[in-house]
């Protein structure tokens, strides 16, 4: 006998490779069908049944997909118990059980076993699977892995061996089907052989004696699973009258909105926006604050906080400003990847997108150690943290619950509401009246439906709701330019469609992730005014500060002999000063041999600068740790730049080249009348280096010691060839405009002139080309279009 099963779940594992046995991981099944034939493919019986939702829901992912809603599996499903016993009765009349790439269900429908304690032969029982090399070399359709042929779906299965589609229903009577009638035509076809089917010689030739022509359809009428649940769906409430719809935008007239969730370029290579967009965007739709979180980092607060001040400055001293505009508030915050656990790296958890915003000085140090950590520690495909490090570092920290790839959105989609309901509460028992949910309306399908359950749970567990708009770009225009980046980040054509699994790529869904007007986000939310009306509870709640500070060194020891016990109380560096001048003038004792007049001088000079500008200790740690190098046998560079022209820095060995000598200025390094920290370069090998950067954290520690990022952007040339690739554009026309561009020059800076400043600019072949691509940037070809607006 063959049993031929197929099963609809829940979703999918988290792991594919865990045994059925982990029960946690594989999903629930909500449907199951099957048929039994002998084997001559004679139908014994077939069986369907819906089950009944026992401590779970169905989230909306899955439903999407087999059309079985909660309501539905309630209404008309049967006790778990009840099909396994049925499928127990199957299983004990079956030689073989069938299906099509059947792991999944065998692994499925093994964990329901394993939940009821049922004891079952599934495992056991031989398995015949019609998704295989062998009927992918049948088939030949080519993008396999390794450049094999790809592993058939049931649809392209069913085309090779019946020259006509089937369209999969994800309907598991529907499924079992097709499977069957592929199943019993691939015997017919001798494409298993007597051994793996257990048979008799003469078996293929009674099969095909009682099976003449190609097998026909059983004829099982199937339900339509996706209406019958759209069906039972309660009446959507009643839409809101005119009058209320009046009243309520009358109410939000007045009301002050701000954006809490905007990203920049910050988030490398997934938003078009600089820092500088946002605060104009902001002030030119005269919001009262402007939000940066950025994916992972807080990389761009200082240029954020600066730029919000400036433009407040700007305010002040603007004698123009009649429509009397208002300061902005920065608020700074970040977009978390938080997974289960930071520090497993054995499989891949990006885990869940949540926005964390600083309330105060306090709430941004403690955001920013979690952003570090989740690079030193948690880096695994993304930067990470997890619930115990927020636990940690959550003081003075607002949560919002984040777009659809945050915790609760997520679960609701993807797990249940119940399980998204119990992660709602764990924020709310961590964050109390600082948790925010979050309200998205971009105009999906998928945000439609989460946005009920968490309008549901909000107002069911009091916990205030805030409408959010994930902007990745500042106008609607942008979206384009913004989607070639994204292809450019990936490595993609933008003509790829978008979405998930092979032959897709990742893009945002529509052109609604731009940065919307005060006046478009009331009125996308006229029937649910308390999300714009709680943006201002936030803002109350967040501090402004300000990050620019003294620079901070850390304390060098110095010898007791050269202590001076008055620093303790006034803060001065009188012992680090004296010690400095006694390594100093010990050095140029070494260098000079005999000190002149000349010599006393400088020195007394330069480090009566240092002592002005407060920087000993600076000089004292850096010939520290070169002294260090040299004595672990490192290679140490002579000295490169602006350093050179200190004669104390000669004497100290951390530059040999002589200033007097060569008649250096020490002020182009430190100037007592342009007071700025020093900067000295500093080459060591690279074989080695990794020697003095241990000496230097093991001397000050791990906290105290940091390698300073640097960040590229994309050059004008590659900007036009990456963006070609992302259009898929011939590479000798990319070639062509991007050599348009004159050496070190920026297109937005040529498409800022007008016609008559190009040739006051450029000079020459250079105005010939810069005309050409301004040319070319004109036409109406939209391939074009992109080169200006996306640089």
């Amino acid at each position: 006998m063959y049993l031929i099963f197929d099963t609809e779940t829940t979703g999918l594992p988290k792991r594919w490779d865990a045994p059925y046995t982990d029960v946690d991981n594989w999903p629930r099944v909500i449907q199951i069908a099957w048929q039994l034939h002998d084997e001559m493919g004679n139908l014994i019986e077939h069986k369907d049944y819906l089950v009944k939702p026992d401590g779970f829901d169905i989230p909306y992912d899955a439903e999407r997909i087999h059309g079985i809603s909660t309501a539905l599996a309630d209404q008309q499903g049967v006790p778990l118990e009840e099909m396994l016993s049925e499928f127990n009765i199957a299983l004990s009349k079956a030689k073989f059980v069938v299906g099509q790439n059947l792991k999944f269900d065998l692994n499925v429908t093994g964990a329901e076993f394993e939940r009821t304690q049922i004891a079952n032969d599934l495992q056991e029982i031989p398995v015949l699977d019609t998704c295989t090399e062998h009927t992918a070399q049948l088939c030949q359709i080519p993008g396999g892995r390794g450049g094999k042929f790809k592993l058939p779906t049931l649809t392209e299965l069913h085309q090779f061996l019946f020259n006509q589609p089937f369209g999969e229903a994800h309907n598991a009577t529907a499924d079992v089907e097709a499977t069957t009638r592929c199943f019993l035509e691939l015997i017919r076809k001798q494409q298993y052989s007597k051994q793996q089917l257990d048979v008799a010689d003469d078996y293929f030739v009674r099969f095909q004696q009682q099976n003449p022509a190609p097998i026909r359809p059983v004829g099982i009428t199937h339900i339509n699973l996706k209406k019958a649940s759209d069906q039972l769906k309660e009446s959507a409430s009643p839409e809101l009258s005119k009058q209320e719809i009046k009243e309520n935008l009358e109410e939000l007239n007045e009301v002050q909105f701000a954006h809490l969730h905007s990203h920049s370029q910050f988030s490398i290579l997934q938003s078009t926006a600089s820092v500088q967009d946002l605060v104009k965007a902001a002030a030119a739709n005269d919001m009262s604050a402007v939000a940066m979180t950025d994916h992972a980092n807080m990389m761009g607060a200082f240029h954020f906080v600066k730029a919000v001040k400036a433009h407040n400055a700007s305010l002040v001293n603007d004698d123009d400003n009649e429509l009397q505009k208002k300061p902005l508030k920065p608020v700074i915050g970040c977009e978390f990847f938080v997974c289960e656990d930071m520090n497993d790296k054995s499989h891949k958890d990006n885990g869940y997108q949540i926005v964390l915003l600083a309330k105060n000085k306090n709430g941004y140090l403690n955001i920013a150690k979690m952003s570090s950590k989740a690079y030193v520690d948690g880096f695994y495909y993304v930067p990470r943290i997890d619930k115990k490090l927020i636990q940690e570092f959550k003081e003075d920290v607002i949560v919002l619950t984040g777009n659809m790839y945050g915790e609760v959105p997520s679960k609701i989609l993807n797990i249940g509401e119940n399980q998204a309901e119990e992660a709602l509460l764990w924020w709310k028992e961590e964050f109390g009246d600082d948790l925010y949910v979050e309200i998205m309306r971009h105009g999906q399908e998928d945000e439609d439906r989460a946005n009920e359950v968490l309008i549901s749970l909000s107002r069911k567990h009091n916990i205030k709701m805030v409408a959010t708009n994930n902007t990745y770009y500042v106008h609607k225009e942008d979206a384009n330019a913004h989607d070639i980046l994204l292809c450019v980040k990936d490595g993609e054509k933008q003509a790829t469609p978008i979405g998930r699994g092979r032959g897709y790529r990742y893009g945002l869904p529509n052109q609604e992730y731009y940065y919307k007007s005060a006046t478009e986000m009331k009125i996308l939310f006229k029937d649910l005014p308390e999300v714009i009306l709680n943006i201002s509870e936030v803002l109350d709640k967040i501090e402004p500060f300000e990050l620019a500070r003294d620079v901070l060194l850390p304390k060098f020891d110095i010898p007791e002999q050269f202590l001076d016990a008055q620093d303790e109380h006034d803060n001065e560096k009188r012992g680090e000063n004296a010690y400095l001048r006694h390594l100093t003038y010990e050095g140029a004792k070494i260098r000079y041999g005999e000190i002149t007049p000349e010599i006393e001088e400088r020195l007394d000079f330069e480090l009566e600068t240092i002592r002005k500008t407060g920087y000993p200790g600076y000089f004292l740690i850096t010939w520290d740790f070169i002294k260090a190098a040299r004595d672990m046998d490192v290679a140490v560079g002579p000295g490169r730049g602006s350093a050179a022209g200190s004669v104390v820095a000669y004497c100290l060995w951390i530059t040999n080249v002589d200033p007097i000598h060569y008649d250096l200025l020490f002020e182009r390094f430190l100037n007592p009348d342009r007071v700025s920290m020093p900067d000295i370069d500093i080459d060591f090998d690279d074989e080695n280096r990794y020697k003095v950067m241990d000496y230097v954290i093991e001397k000050y520690g791990a906290s105290q010691v940091a390698q300073i990022i640097t960040y590229g952007t994309m050059a004008a040339k590659s900007s036009i060839r990456d963006t070609a690739r992302a259009l898929d554009l011939p590479l000798n026309e990319a070639d062509h405009i991007a050599k348009l561009i004159p050496d070190f020059s920026k297109l937005k800076k040529i498409f800022a002139l007008e016609d008559n400043e190009v040739r006051s600019k450029f000079r020459g072949e250079d105005a010939d080309m810069v005309e050409e691509l301004r040319g070319i940037a004109a036409r109406s070809d939209p391939a074009a279009i992109p080169l200006s607006s996306s640089t």
